[in-house]
């Protein structure tokens, strides 16, 4: 199988993880492994007073976490929404009902930063929430232009990171981000269902709202202060974060970074040769987003004959190519010459 999804291909070794026994995890081994993992997060993520929760959930379990934790406790959110997961802020906040202000970008578009901050003038947040990279657009934005604005006018910054980090450049204490929210399937490349917040200092002793049980952020840093969750966790996957992380720590965050890089810049150059359009004006190096010319309608089922996974788009003829995980340009070669073989074929 190749997989240009999430996670992507993964190693044999952290694959095997999942193949033994499953320990008991109210050991004290366990728990030096979730606290060993905390700190390789924090020297990945560059958060060097942070703490880390871990949730058996999805991203937007997290996402949901931290609306009901931390958003409630602020009079307004401002929200940018430059997509199906830019709008995911907004659905949660009307679902808790947190006032809050939608500020929209167009497709694949990134944004305009001086109607960004005549906006923040006007609407007068107190905490902003955004995508660093909009994934369903290939989009990324520019977290220091964001992060200068929030400081400026005092509104404190929550971002998702969940498809830039170990992807793009992300140092969250040079940005001054109060929150940052990243799972397991994407930059880490591990299975789905682990999500990982990230508390800056400045957000750590609050009063925090409590508005829900599982998702408690008081309950689960009490509990992570002994190495452990409240609730029972992905035994296995916590194991497979670990063994990621050592890897991770010891290759160092920018020369992760630089890979993913090198093969995104690698498939746009094949895009590029094929006449294949990507939209995004600053496109993230997690995935690659790019419309062909026809038979777009068969594209995806056509590849998965042949045990090859690429993401559709949600628009005709646009499909999306990760660039995480086990890639090489050998594999990325044979896959554009595979999509221009379909887009080619003639149908009756």
């Amino acid at each position: 199988m190749k997989s240009y999804v999430f996670p992507g291909n993964i190693e044999e070794e952290i694959l095997q993880i999942n193949n033994g026994q499953i320990p008991y995890m109210r050991t004290a081994a366990f728990s030096a492994l979730v606290k060993e993992s905390e700190q390789m997060m924090l020297q990945l993520i560059n958060c060097k007073r942070g703490k880390v929760i871990f949730y058996t959930a999805s991203g937007t379990g997290a996402m949901e976490a931290v609306v009901t934790n931390f958003v409630t406790l602020k009079k307004k959110a401002f929200i940018i929404s430059g997509g199906s997961f830019g709008h995911r802020w907004k659905s949660l906040c009307d679902y808790y009902t947190c006032p809050n202000e939608i500020f929209e970008v167009p497709f694949a578009k990134d944004i305009d930063y001086d109607k960004l901050e005549s906006a923040i003038i006007e609407s007068q947040p107190d905490v902003f929430l955004c995508q660093h990279h909009e994934t369903s657009t290939g989009q990324l934005f520019n977290l220091k232009k964001i992060s200068d604005i929030c400081h400026k006018y005092n509104v404190s910054l929550v971002v998702d990171v969940i498809s830039s980090f170990l992807a793009d450049p992300l140092d969250m204490d040079a940005l001054g981000i109060d929150i940052c929210i990243t799972s397991s399937q994407k930059g880490l490349n591990i299975a789905p269902g682990l999500s990982l917040i990230v508390l800056a200092e400045s957000v750590q002793n609050l009063p925090y709202a409590r508005k829900g049980y599982y998702f408690d952020f008081a309950e689960n840093l009490k509990n992570l202060e002994r190495g452990q969750t409240p609730y029972s966790p992905a035994t296995t996957l916590f194991m497979q974060l670990h063994a990621r992380l050592i890897m991770d720590v010891e290759k160092g965050a920018n020369a992760i970074v630089d890979e993913v890089r090198n093969k995104a810049h690698y498939f746009r150059s094949l895009c590029k040769k094929n006449g294949w359009e990507v939209p995004a004006e600053v496109p993230s190096n997690c995935i690659t987003g790019f419309f062909v010319h026809k038979n777009g309608d068969i594209l995806f089922n056509e590849l998965l004959k042949q045990d090859i996974y690429i993401m559709p788009g949600g628009t005709p003829h646009y499909f999306r190519v990760s660039h995480l995980g086990v890639q090489t340009k050998e594999d990325l070669d044979e896959l554009a010459a595979r999509i221009k073989e379909i887009e080619n074929y003639k149908l009756n």
